[in-house]
């Protein structure tokens, strides 16, 4: 995975509570089992006009050109909760979004999140909403681009926008580690083979039998 150390991005307002991952994509738009071509059908429902349709929707904030390229989705509370499917990650990773704000996620979404690269920030729920105002804007051509970019920066877990004070965050070390490396939980592991070794030989002394 491509490691996330700070990302300065088009940030996208979505705020709507228990957002879940039949919305994020539709069971109907999953027709592979791999990572690649989900794309298309995220918030399928949304984004087009008509189940099975490609026509946009004007109105759906990422048809909207100010907001072409998000790679920050700002989200409501519960956001990723229903089922456990790891596609609704995915087809967000596939599209773009490397960093998803919220007041809170479905455990699994947010898990899921972490093992592909994607960060999910949790702020209390007056924050994001104000952050998420702040986001709208008109589509017109003189729009300051400063009103929709924001800056996560994970190494010093923050988020800056420009004319506004920083907002911290908070990250289990864990997660905060694989995602500055881009490593999957297979890669944590191996990060500490030497404590794994030396484990080994101490409990080959304590228990022998163990490893006949």
């Amino acid at each position: 995975m491509e490691p996330l150390k700070r990302i300065a991005a088009v940030a996208a307002p979505l705020y709507r509570a228990n957002i879940d991952t039949d919305v994020i994509i539709p069971s109907r738009e999953m027709k592979t089992v791999s990572k690649s071509g989900l794309a298309d059908g995220m918030f399928a429902g949304w984004r087009y006009t008509e189940p099975g349709s490609r026509t946009p929707r004007g109105d759906f904030i990422l048809n909207r050109p100010a907001y072409a390229g998000a790679r920050i989705l700002v989200a409501g509370p519960n956001f990723g909760c229903g089922s456990s499917r790891e596609h609704a990650v995915w087809a967000l990773s596939e599209y773009g979004f490397r960093v998803i704000i919220a007041p809170s996620f479905g455990s699994i979404f947010h898990n899921n999140c972490i093992r592909n690269g994607i960060l999910p920030v949790v702020l209390d729920d007056g924050t994001v909403r104000d952050l998420a105002d702040r986001l709208k804007t008109d589509t017109d051509a003189d729009t300051d681009p400063d009103a929709i970019t924001l800056t996560v920066d994970l190494d010093r877990q923050r988020i800056e926008q420009t004319g506004r004070d920083a907002i911290p965050f908070t990250i289990a070390p864990q997660h905060r580690e694989m995602l500055l490396n881009g490593w999957d939980v297979i890669d944590l592991s191996l990060s500490r083979a030497d404590d794994i070794d030396a484990f080994e030989a101490r409990d080959r002394q304590v228990r022998p039998w163990a490893y006949l």
